[in-house]
């Protein structure tokens, strides 16, 4: 079996003038991977390349891949992500995978923008304040999810309530305020991070709910799951498209 033409194309599109090791040592297994990852799978073509490669950077550093996040790093710069995209992807994952897990992405986003000659630091994207994080991060809170946070802090005990403040003022009053990515495109990244994690379906139930209301339809969060599945495997993906049924079909679609 050879590599298909359009897979080969798709292929080099992302990664112009590169030579694959594994494609000397393990041919038989990039064959297969290419042939449906670059050709197959680029068959639903729901989302454009640019967004492809985003909600694909957000999986994979979501599933702590770092040497396959410096390549496909270059490929996204390749086919127009800009640096600044790039590093909000990378800050957007903070709040939901870990600064654990970030560190070692963002030494790398650093080196290989670095080694494209980018200045660092880039242009701050911020826009909020020690006073109004709070106030805008909730603004944000209910335009994605309306009354349900209203709700979440009247039912919240307590010695908990200083998470729910902390979901207004950090996760989206330090993050969801930036400028470099809209909130749709935020929403979606957080939805591809959260299907990569597995086990944080509630949360995912929560932002499939998120990403509607800010116009992510099912078909563009069906589709984008498709383009994860070569980063993520088949039980997380199963997973997330039986969270997608649920809302949008409202019933429970059994999936192996």
């Amino acid at each position: 079996m050879a590599i298909r033409e359009d897979a080969q194309r798709n292929h080099d599109a992302l990664f112009p003038d590169h030579t694959s090791t594994l494609k000397v040592m393990d041919p038989e297994l990039i064959e297969i991977f290419d042939n449906w990852a670059f050709g197959d799978v680029l068959e639903d073509d729901t989302l454009n390349a640019r967004t492809r490669l985003m909600v694909q950077l957000a999986a994979i550093i979501a599933s702590h891949a770092v040497n396959e996040y410096r390549a496909m790093v270059g490929g996204a710069l390749n086919i127009g992500v800009t640096p600044i995209e790039v590093k909000e992807i990378v800050y957007q994952a903070v709040p939901y995978v870990g600064m654990a897990k970030v560190f070692d992405f963002l030494h790398v986003t650093n080196e290989v923008l670095q080694s494209r000659g980018v200045a660092l630091p880039l242009a701050g994207q911020s826009t909020t304040t020690a006073e109004t994080r709070h106030n805008q991060g909730l603004a944000v809170q209910q335009r994605i999810f309306g009354e349900a946070i209203d709700q979440m802090y009247a039912r919240s005990p307590k010695d908990q309530l200083h998470i729910q403040r902390y979901l207004s003022a950090n996760c989206f009053g330090d993050y969801y305020t930036r400028t470099g990515l809209d909130v749709r495109m935020r929403e979606l990244l957080t939805f591809a991070m959260l299907a990569a994690l597995g086990g944080c379906e509630p949360q995912l139930a929560g932002h499939v709910a998120g990403n509607l209301s800010v116009g992510n339809d099912r078909r563009v969060l069906t589709s984008t799951v498709t383009h994860l599945l070569p980063f993520i495997g088949y039980p997380r993906t199963l997973n997330a498209l039986r969270v997608i049924d649920e809302a949008t079909q409202g019933g429970r679609c059994e999936r192996t």
